[in-house]
């Protein structure tokens, strides 16, 4: 109807008359509803209102500057959940909020670029008014598409607005080669030109792209560098000029963004770069790292790892903890990972989401009444592992699974020596004569390796009872008693006490004073050097 009128002499004051009757029937409308009205938004609902009640539209940088200050003067947590950079990233990022630069996030893979990006809108306001309908989230006061300002000529003050939350005012794209300048910024329908009968070059024509429907609010990237270069370059316009322009007619759109990148390391994303025109006109480029300190890191893992299973009574000791951690920290300094890559924190978590699991499989098996992880049970971590670390040499003879054992005992050999003496730094002087025994040389572990030098071993699983992984490990000599010296337990907690004392048999493993042998999961503790010479002593009958 309204092509037909506008083609006739006068139609348009008839179509205006239309609109303007077509919207004092809805203020009317929503007026009187007790469930749409204003009464229970509390809020203006006309452009008329919405002058009237004094409000100022501000851009959405400024907004967001604004609503930094005051979190900062109420000493708010600006970001719920980010560990480990309140000295260096975080400030950074209030920095570059403060001078309403865009901003570029670079750093490893599972370093909370993208957490970061998506707790931004916490900076907006709460809700802010757009026209009713608008594509673009349009500024009442200031229309930038047709449909809009053609809407505000014909219909004045009487134009509905709506409520739009922050939640909603978050746009995000993860960067892929097919990403086309359509899906960004927009392009031409020729459906909704051909129907309206509109020229290609006229605003009503255009498809609007996820960009402008994002306009007044936050529009970020993922893994920038994955996008084509000449779909980088459709962003300049939007960097610099903050409009947009379609298929190349002289149709300019302001638009009023934040843009947030995310991007890996140019030297490690080999799918693509960045180009430099680019880069320059990203305000600020803000560097991610992996967590610095082991105490943040498990900070991060219990926060994120699910650990609590069906209310069963769960107890992770510290030291397990700092054993997953470490696995992680020994990898970002192996030789033989990829340090380009990264080592993302989600290894630690699925990591730790594996040790439970087994934890928990064995609770189930046993009829076990808690859920305590044991050393023997972190080779089933090794699922966790292996699909998060890449090797500099995938074809090397040193395998990800291989590879992932290593790492699991340096972590255990570090985190030992946290609670322990380190096992190969002689705590007293040898004095004149003293036997040649390495034992001897060794107070605090002489009773230990002793037993196994006798020619005695022990064979633990990770399916093995409490009662019977108890009484096979309580076989060593001294064991039980040194555990609960260094460790600070009591007979009572022996669901404790047992996974701490096999924690022992394996530090002294790592540091090669006993062996082990590990078959289908059946975990051997012998000799060292009977390990090698077979028959050198003979098994220490029991009592």
């Amino acid at each position: 109807m309204e092509r037909i009128y506008r083609n006739v002499p006068g139609g348009a004051r008839v179509v205006a008359s239309f609109w303007k009757r077509v919207y004092i029937y809805e203020r009317k409308q929503s007026t009187s509803s007790g469930s749409e009205g204003k009464e229970r938004m509390g809020r203006p609902s006309t452009i008329g209102e919405l002058r009237k009640s004094g409000y100022k539209v501000i851009s959405v940088k400024d907004e967001i500057r604004k609503n930094l200050i005051e979190k900062i003067h109420r000493n708010e947590k600006l970001f719920p959940g980010i560990i480990g950079y309140d000295d260096t990233v975080i400030p950074a990022i209030v920095n570059a909020l403060l001078a309403r630069h865009d901003l570029m996030l670079l750093g490893l893979r599972g370093q909370a670029k993208s957490r970061i990006v998506r707790q931004l809108p916490t900076l907006l306001d709460e809700v802010i008014p757009i026209i009713r309908g608008c594509e673009i989230n349009d500024n009442p006061f200031d229309p930038v598409c047709k449909r809009c300002v053609d809407m505000v000529n014909e219909c004045g003050d009487a134009v509905q607005i709506d409520w739009i939350h922050r939640d909603a005012r978050l746009g995000e794209k993860l960067a892929t080669p097919d990403v086309t300048i359509a899906d960004l910024i927009g392009d031409i329908d020729p459906i909704k030109a051909a129907s309206q009968r509109l020229h290609y070059s006229h605003e009503g024509a255009i498809h609007f792209g996820i960009i402008p429907r994002t306009n007044r609010g936050i529009f970020a990237i993922n893994e920038l560098p994955d996008l084509q270069p000449r779909i980088q370059v459709s962003l300049f316009n939007i960097m610099q000029e903050k409009d947009i322009q379609i298929r190349g007619f002289n149709v300019r759109i302001p638009l009023d963004v934040f843009i947030v990148f995310t991007a890996n390391p140019e030297d490690y994303t080999n799918r693509g770069n960045i180009i430099t025109p680019l880069k320059d006109r990203i305000d600020s480029q803000i560097f991610t790292h992996y967590p610095r300190m082991l105490d943040e890191a498990i900070q991060i893992t219990e926060q994120e790892a699910w650990v609590e299973r069906n209310g069963g009574r769960i107890h992770i000791p510290q030291y397990f903890k700092e054993i997953i951690e470490q696995i992680a920290f020994e990898a970002r300094k192996s030789e033989f990972v990829d340090q380009k890559s990264g080592v993302s924190a989600r290894l630690t978590i699925a990591a730790m989401e594996n040790l439970v699991s087994n934890a928990e499989r064995r609770a189930i098996l046993t009829n076990d009444s808690r859920i305590v992880p044991r050393i023997c049970d972190l080779p089933h971590v090794l699922p966790g592992l292996t699909g998060k670390i890449e090797l500099v040499f995938e074809g090397e003879q040193e395998g990800p699974s291989k590879v992932s054992r290593a790492l699991i005992g340096k972590a255990v050999r570090e985190i030992f020596k946290k609670y322990f003496p380190d096992p190969l730094q002689r705590k007293i002087p040898r004095p004149r004569g003293a036997e040649s025994h390495a034992h001897a040389e060794d107070a605090e572990y002489g009773k230990l390796t002793g037993w196994f030098e006798a020619g005695n071993k022990i064979e633990i699983s990770d399916d093995m009872p409490l009662n019977e992984y108890f009484r096979e490990l309580d076989k060593v000599n001294g064991l039980r008693e040194i555990t609960k010296q260094r460790m600070k337990l009591s007979d009572a907690e022996n669901y404790e006490l047992a996974s701490a004392m096999e924690f022992v048999l394996d530090g002294l493993h790592q540091f090669s004073k006993i062996a082990k042998d590990e078959v289908n999961h059946m975990i051997e503790y012998k000799d060292l050097v009977g390990s090698i010479f077979m028959g050198r002593g003979k098994p220490e009958e029991e009592d």
